[in-house]
């Protein structure tokens, strides 16, 4: 069982687990004391840990182990910019991104998106979004946390890019966009079920962006960054 802790992991040392982390693993799991327990602190540092004391209000005092080995980040660090889906589905679509391997993923505002997110709610929302990767990344087994980034204008975003590999997927876009060598990072922008306006694609195009069709059909936000990804992992990370 991999629980995520958010800072410096030292063996010998005992530490208590969080709120959210004490109620999965004593209420919901139902682990005892002297159970075995793996922690990542979501930088790349995982250790082995047991389980020192359960409190009756819940709290969980754990002792921490010797590091373990863990899985290495893919060589392609891919930043998703995705415009912001509704519920459920944006939920899903950043769980699977994190699950093959992306490196960090902003939510971006878009001309044909439909949502559209206040101060505090985007907040609670990148909170949120924050948490899925979280539990993907328990559950997958990767030790680094992607961030979730605040919510941004698409312009904004495009003007940050600094990537050397950069795609938008587009359904008039080339089948081959990809360049042959080796890359460390790629941006990968991807549009609202209603798609990203001209105006949208050639300024992505004004950012050294290439436009990529991945397949003859059109397919759900949640859907298309599963495609990419793995065909960029494929090509350039860690499926080759």
């Amino acid at each position: 069982m991999r629980i995520y802790v958010p800072q410096k992991l030292r063996p010998g040392n005992t530490l208590r687990l969080p709120d959210a982390a004490a109620h999965h693993v004593a209420r919901v799991m139902r682990r005892r004391e002297g159970d075995a327990l793996v922690l990542f602190d979501g930088k790349g540092g995982e250790v082995n840990a047991h389980i020192a004391a359960i409190s009756k209000r819940g709290d969980v005092q754990v002792t921490l182990g010797q590091p373990r080995p863990v899985l290495p980040e893919s060589p392609l660090a891919v930043h998703l910019g995705l415009a912001v889906g509704k519920g459920d589905r944006m939920d899903f679509a950043i769980q699977k991104s994190v699950e093959l391997g992306v490196a960090a993923i902003t939510p971006l505002y878009t001309e044909f998106g439909d949502v559209r997110l206040k101060v505090e709610r985007a907040q609670k929302k990148r909170d949120h979004w924050q948490a899925v990767a979280v539990n993907a990344c328990e559950q997958c087994g990767r030790a680094t946390v992607p961030v979730i980034h605040p919510p941004v204008a698409l312009n904004d975003w495009l003007a940050d890019r600094q990537e050397p590999l950069r795609l938008v997927l587009h359904p008039y876009g080339a089948t081959e966009a990809m360049s042959d060598g080796v890359f460390e990072g790629a941006a990968l922008l991807i549009g609202p079920e209603g798609g990203l306006s001209d105006q949208e694609v050639a300024a992505a195009h004004a950012h050294q962006f290439t436009s990529w069709i991945i397949g003859p059909r059109i397919l759900r936000m949640e859907t298309a960054p599963i495609v990419a990804l793995s065909l960029l992992q494929a090509r350039f990370g860690d499926f080759a």
